[in-house]
């Protein structure tokens, strides 16, 4: 049976209609891949596409996304509430069927290379791909942003896995790496006051002592006048969806606020919905693999 690789590359781009209607269609125009699922916000400033594909046409649809965002993205100009540091901020490999976790490591290399070779943009390898134990983490090869990064790529630990020593003016840098399935899951608070999401997502976040799977920011959403959590569960077994939000909602009565709601960004994993609706009904030795209908008929 054919291999299946899915790509959800992360653009710093979610207000130019143009651009993201340019994006869709760079995805669309390759063969051997089909685009599931895109997203934009215009408070983070961010695009995020999901696409599955074979090996040949998942590494070329991700070549031609990051050749576009690079001709139609100026990080000199962006602003946005999400982190970043390049025009494509991040091209992560997700392993989907007969294909293994170290096969999409060779995949990502394979495709930074190119990108390198080609387009002049420094790559960073990260999660399983990553070259030392300190690029696994999305948020630390990150950090600095785009604004920083020229300083950052100077810092004897910080070169380029593929690349020079300098960004490229406009694009950025890119990470590029292969990981497992992960859920991008956002909080809404009913407060304008951004500091107070800002301390619950230090609570929740691994990095700083809370959850080892999650990885956690605060944030405002401008058109709402409301602030966020906004995470990224990397491991939606070991540290589940409802811990989270419980945690958050536990933390942000402290200070009088309450959870509006919550979102998950793009394609997630059924049992991660699944894992939900069992903890909050309380179901009793639930079977994931046999009671649900679909995966009899998948």
């Amino acid at each position: 049976m054919d291999k299946l690789i899915e790509c959800i590359p992360n653009f710093s781009e979610g207000r130019n209609q143009e651009t993201i209607d340019g994006l869709v269609e760079t995805a669309k125009g390759v063969q051997g891949v089909t685009l599931l699922d895109h997203s934009s916000d215009t408070n983070h400033n961010r695009s995020v596409f999901t696409l599955v594909g074979d090996e040949d046409g998942i590494q070329e649809v991700a070549f031609q996304l990051v050749k576009y965002a690079s001709e139609h993205i100026d990080m000199t100009k962006h602003e946005g509430g999400h982190p970043r540091m390049g025009a494509t901020d991040v091209v992560p490999f997700v392993p989907i069927k007969n294909i293994t976790a170290d096969e999409c490591v060779e995949i990502s290399k394979k495709v930074a290379k190119r990108v390198n070779d080609e387009l002049d943009i420094p790559i960073f390898l990260y999660e399983d791909s990553a070259s030392t134990p300190a690029r696994r983490n999305l948020a630390k090869v990150r950090k600095g942003q785009f604004e920083g990064m020229p300083e950052k790529l100077l810092q004897d630990e910080w070169a380029p896995d593929y690349g020079e020593r300098k960004i490229h003016p406009t694009a950025g840098v890119t990470a590029i790496g292969a990981r497992m399935p992960l859920v991008a899951f956002n909080v809404n608070l009913d407060t304008d006051d951004v500091t107070i999401a800002k301390k619950i997502a230090k609570i929740v976040r691994g990095s700083s002592g809370g959850f080892k799977y999650c990885k956690g920011i605060g944030l405002m959403l401008e058109d709402r006048n409301i602030a966020q959590v906004s995470m990224n569960m990397v491991n939606y077994e070991g540290t589940p969806l409802y811990r989270t939000f419980e945690t958050i909602k536990f933390e942000a009565k402290r200070y009088g606020v309450n959870i509006i709601g919550s979102e998950v960004i793009g394609l997630t994993p059924a049992k991660a919905l699944v894992d939900v609706a069992e903890y909050y009904l309380q179901v009793e030795d639930f079977d994931y693999n046999k009671q649900v209908l679909e995966n009899h008929l998948i």
